[in-house]
This record gives structure tokens, C-alpha cells and sequence, in this order.
């Protein structure tokens, strides 16, 4: 399995598992010619793109929606709210036929692979994260949720893979110059995930079976790679998790080996 992040932060996410055969997207917040550009600079196959799993209706998770649907034929993996929240705010429709609907707490089974979409707190219609299982291995890609909650600790054990959201350092997004409403907004409940809530995550999910953690969503404004690190690698003491910073700019590819 091959795991990219193509793209990772306020200005857009994208991200790609493969199996060599098939590729699956989680979100598609930057152009598909970036897409496209960034998965073959990491020596990805953009031909072997077959669906998009979309986690909710944001912006930098949904943007190239559009040119997506009219340029190529991939299926659109999101729940049913997710469907309508985008189609209102990116003033598209979602074809029958291109849709696959997911339901949080329910798995699918996708080309092989076991798909599993969960709820995560975060101020969307029905915001999901996504567990995947395929040959072997399961990996997660968890971003914008405001608090870690027990159900979502649940889906993240046994991982060998875990891209893990570490949005802000708290000092720094107080003392910065978003406007008071929107560092309420990051803050809330409902926001992101702070470096020492997702070290607190990351302690309650650590397992030996844990190869590889990605530290993903990073606000180029409230927060600084040498501070996630720091946080991440004072629950990964001892352990022989790889740890790794997924950028905005710059993509980032890492490979499993097949069990």
C-alpha cells in the first residue's frame, strides 16, 4: 500500500491511498491538474484513480469537485448530507450514477477494499473521517474534528497507518491575528485539533502495530512543524513509529509493505 499527501492544510487537502491497482482519493480541495502534477512528482499513477471519498462539504476538501466531474469518471464515495451541502455550495450536481452513498458506522466494500467512514465532531453537514482495510492494512486519515471523542479512538486502534489531524498550537492562535470569531470557530468543539489534543488522541490509539504517523492539516498562520513534532514525539517515546509532517506546498508519499 502507498499512502500520499498531496496536499495538506487550510488552503486545500488531498489525499491518496493505492494498491498499486487502484488509487482512492480523500478530498479534493486542490485542482486536478495539481492532482494530477503531485501524485505522479511521488511516483503515484494518476490513471489508476477510480473514486473520491469526500469527508464534508468544505472548500479546501471539495474545490476541484466540479472539473472532477466533468473530466473524468470516478465514482463520488460521501453521505447523503454531504452530497446536498456540496451540491448547494459548489453549485453542482452530483449524477446518480457517479455516487456511491456512505453512511457513518457503516462499512462497504470498495474494489476489494473495506471502507469504513466514521462521524467526527466538526462544524459540516455530516462530517466523516475514513478507515481503510485492504490486503492486510489499515490505515486512517482523520482531519478536521474539534475534540478527539472516544468514538473516534475506537476506529483508530490496531492502525498501521494514521494520518492524524494537528491543526494549531493554542498560544499561538490566541496571540495571532485571526479575528476573534474565527479563533472561537478553530477553538470550539466543533473546530480543529490542537497539537495537545492530538498528542491526547494519540496516546488513547498508539498500539505496536502502529508503523507510520502522519501529522496532517498544519495552519501555516497558528502553528509551526517543529511544534506538532514535539507533541507527537513525546507519546511516540520508545516506540518505532516513523513520524512525518504532511504539507500544503509540498507532496509527501510513504509506502507499506504488504502483510
Amino acid at each position: 500500500m502507498h499512502y500520499s499527501a498531496l496536499s495538506s492544510g487550510s488552503k486545500g487537502n488531498c489525499h491518496a491511498l493505492s494498491d498499486g491497482e487502484r488509487t482512492l482519493l480523500i478530498d479534493a480541495g486542490i485542482s486536478l491538474r495539481q492532482i494530477r502534477e503531485r501524485l505522479e512528482a511521488v511516483g503515484g499513477d494518476f490513471g489508476t484513480i477510480q473514486a473520491l471519498a469526500l469527508t464534508h462539504e468544505h472548500s479546501d476538501h471539495v474545490s476541484a469537485l466540479g472539473v472532477i466531474l466533468r473530466r473524468t469518471s470516478w465514482a463520488i464515495l460521501a453521505t447523503a448530507d454531504t452530497r446536498r451541502a456540496v451540491e448547494q455550495g459548489q453549485h453542482l450536481e452530483l449524477p446518480a450514477e457517479r455516487w456511491i452513498e456512505v453512511e457513518a458506522g457503516h462499512a462497504l466494500d470498495w474494489e476489494g477494499w473495506r471502507v469504513l467512514p466514521f462521524a467526527i465532531p466538526h462544524d459540516a453537514a455530516d462530517p466523516v473521517a475514513y478507515r481503510l482495510e485492504a490486503r492486510g492494512l489499515a490505515c486512517a486519515v482523520v482531519t478536521d474534528l474539534g475534540h478527539p471523542t472516544a468514538l473516534v479512538a475506537d476506529h483508530l486502534r490496531d492502525l498501521d497507518l494514521l494520518a492524524l489531524e494537528a491543526n494549531h498550537d493554542v498560544d499561538m492562535l490566541r496571540e495571532g491575528d485571526y479575528p476573534p470569531h474565527l479563533k472561537a470557530r478553530i477553538l470550539s468543539r466543533v473546530g480543529h485539533l490542537s497539537n495537545a489534543s492530538m498528542a491526547e488522541l494519540l496516546a488513547r490509539v498508539c498500539s505496536p502495530r502502529l508503523r507510520l504517523l502522519i501529522l496532517a492539516h498544519l495552519s501555516e498562520s497558528n502553528n509551526h512543524p517543529d511544534l506538532a513534532r514535539f507533541a507527537a514525539e513525546e507519546i511516540l517515546q520508545g516506540t518505532s513509529v516513523a513520524l512525518h509532517v504532511a504539507h500544503q506546498r509540498t507532496p509527501l508519499a510513504l509506502a507499506l509493505p504488504s502483510v
